[in-house]
């Protein structure tokens, strides 16, 4: 299992193809798994466009990454991203990031722009979190202490995916393995993780400052972001494309995973 020793901690990291390097960093309670079809597709040549060199990681106390030996933020995980490019040799890159993924890249953009030669964001936006969410999650963990995961799978599954998918009768098994994967999740360590989407602070009154070439994937069935905060979000960022995914949650990799590639290897491509 490759790691990378960063800022004191061991990053699980995976890794494909040649070229120009595209980095995933995966939402919150997943893991680099999430791309999956994504690095399988664009670390291959297709027609006239040449392969990537796609590297999907987990955040510390995240999917196979080790459990963080202190407290962390969004910062810490910024931090850690900065790591691993320069452990890897990995800058500039294509920085793709999901909902967290995206907070994350947002403050690559504005902190260090140096290190991107473009920003994905996916289910993401630049605000802070909705003052309302804060206590369902503290919710969410003080029963996960009682009862474990198991139970709250079922809600857990209608945030993060879209009706679409939760409907489709090809895709039980998709759902399934990612239904196992919450109900596996360890109660400490996802505490820790929302930890840092609940107290991030707000980017999106420095978002003008971006000149890093942008582009802002949304299912249309998000529930945990609505659209209209990556609308926001878009066009904060000068010349950002936004482009909405039909028929996905927020977990859209997962959810139709060729739309998104499609979006993403156009996209790439040009710059």
């Amino acid at each position: 299992m490759p790691t990378l020793h960063c800022n004191g901690v061991d990053l699980h990291y995976e890794e494909r193809g040649t070229g120009v390097p595209v980095v995933f960093s995966h939402g919150l309670l997943w893991s680099g798994r999430m791309y999956e079809a994504q690095v399988e597709a664009l670390s291959e040549n297709a027609g006239d466009s040449r392969g990537y060199r796609c590297i999907a990681y987990d955040h510390r106390g995240q999917g196979r990454s080790q459990t963080s030996p202190v407290p962390y933020d969004i910062e810490t995980l910024t931090a850690d991203a900065e790591a691993l490019l320069a452990r890897l040799g990995a800058s500039p890159c294509h920085f793709v990031g999901l909902s967290m993924g995206g907070f994350v890249g947002l403050r690559l953009a504005l902190r260090r722009p140096e290190l991107l030669r473009s920003l994905t964001l996916i289910q993401s936006a630049a605000d802070a979190e909705p003052r309302w969410n804060v206590p369902k999650y503290r919710a969410m963990v003080l029963f996960a202490r009682l009862a474990g995961f198991g139970p709250l799978v079922p809600a857990v599954m209608r945030i993060m995916f879209g009706q679409t998918f939760l409907r489709d009768p090809n895709r039980g098994a998709i759902r399934q393995r990612m239904a196992d994967a919450l109900g596996a999740l360890d109660v400490n360590r996802t505490e820790a993780a929302l930890a840092t989407v609940t107290g991030r602070a707000p980017v999106l009154a420095e978002l003008s400052a971006i000149r890093t070439p942008t582009l802002v994937l949304h299912g249309t069935e998000d529930r945990a972001i609505v659209p209209a905060r990556a609308e926001q979000t878009a066009r904060a960022i000068s010349g950002a494309k936004l482009v909405k995914i039909p028929r996905a949650g927020h977990t859209s990799s997962v959810e139709e995973p060729a739309a998104i590639t499609r979006a993403l290897r156009t996209f790439l491509d040009r710059h």
